[in-house]
């Protein structure tokens, strides 16, 4: 017997984050099927003191019920919390954590490179040397979008969204411009080359790439729709690295196949894994599965913030990132 806390991962994680986790709880590991099952989610809140759940865990609504549970806190491994109801959280005395920060630079990262490969058709020359059309270098083969000079627009300005300007301004000379719900400190903007508009629409209009780097669920839901797809330029592509449920999948695929905007680069989708069957068919679409964090330096640093959080829960100290 332990008299650790008893800790449960919803997923497997990096094998340094694991190690680290040993060393304070009582760890097991849920190897799949994944996402983890109900009956599974029901049994673990009666085994467990902790659970550290991820983007693609459905929390069933007993989960919040805290008098009746062993569990008493949620360590979120990754910094988007949609999937849980915090409300329900805080109302059931729930503990949440989130894993801020670390995943900044990877995720802008992320968003740069889909931007790149959906302007420069990378992944469609990529497919067409594998598909065996390639017959030499001509000059009007799968011409691209220039990108050095551009417009950026940047839908969510916080860490995620200020890396990317960082990353556009001063890697490719891009003006950045921004919607944001609050207010932005004019000094960052400046040092960023950026200029804060006041609506969405703003931002789409002026905007040749549309990145997004806002939170997802609630009034976030379908924010680009397609009166505002309708809003971007026909030469202008839209990258999404935040969460599925912002765009309405079924207009932006529409406005793909129509030629009403340019291009999309995807790393999220509204029902993962699942993606939307016309995405999959449109050459002007670059998909990726999820991997704004995939570096096994980031998704480690995740798994020790989740530890750091619930080694203070459970030592009665507050949590360094907690949400709930």
């Amino acid at each position: 017997m332990t008299d650790k806390p008893r800790i449960l991962l919803t997923t497997p994680w990096p094998r340094r984050a694991i190690e680290a986790m040993r060393e304070h709880f009582d760890l097991d590991v849920h190897e799949g099927p994944l996402p983890m099952p109900e009956d599974r989610w029901l049994d673990a809140l009666q085994a467990y003191d902790g659970i550290a759940p991820t983007v693609i865990d459905r929390l069933p609504p007993q989960a919040y019920e805290t008098v009746q549970n062993r569990t008493k806190v949620l360590g979120n491994f990754g910094v988007g919390y949609n999937h849980i109801d915090i409300a329900a959280a805080k109302s059931g005395g729930l503990g949440v954590s989130n894993t801020p920060g670390v995943l900044t630079d990877a995720t802008a990262d992320q968003a740069m490179g889909l931007l790149l490969a959906a302007a420069r058709g990378i992944s469609r020359g990529d497919w067409h040397i594998r598909a065996g059309e390639w017959r030499g270098w001509n000059p009007i083969d799968l011409l691209g979008t220039h990108v050095t000079g551009a417009t950026l627009g940047i839908i969510g300005f916080g860490r995620i969204g200020q890396a990317m300007a960082k990353r556009a301004h001063f890697g490719f000379d891009m003006p950045v411009v921004f919607h944001n719900r609050s207010r932005i400190d004019p000094k960052v903007t400046a040092a960023l080359g950026a200029r804060q508009l006041d609506s969405i629409e703003a931002v789409l209009g002026a905007s040749d790439f549309v990145s997004l780097h806002c939170p997802g669920g609630g009034e976030n839901r379908h924010l680009i729709n397609a009166t505002r797809l309708a809003a971007m330029k026909p030469t202008a592509f839209l990258i999404n690295t935040a969460r599925g449920d912002v765009v309405d999948e079924t207009a932006m695929a529409e406005a793909l196949r129509t030629g009403q905007i340019a291009g999309a680069g995807l790393d999220v989708f509204e029902d993962e894994p699942k993606v939307h069957p016309d995405l999959t068919s449109l050459k002007n679409c670059v998909l990726n599965p999820h991997l704004g964090s995939a570096t096994e330096a980031t998704r480690t640093e995740m798994g020790l913030l989740v530890m750091a959080n619930l080694q203070a829960f459970f030592k009665g100290d507050p949590m360094p990132n907690a949400v709930a």
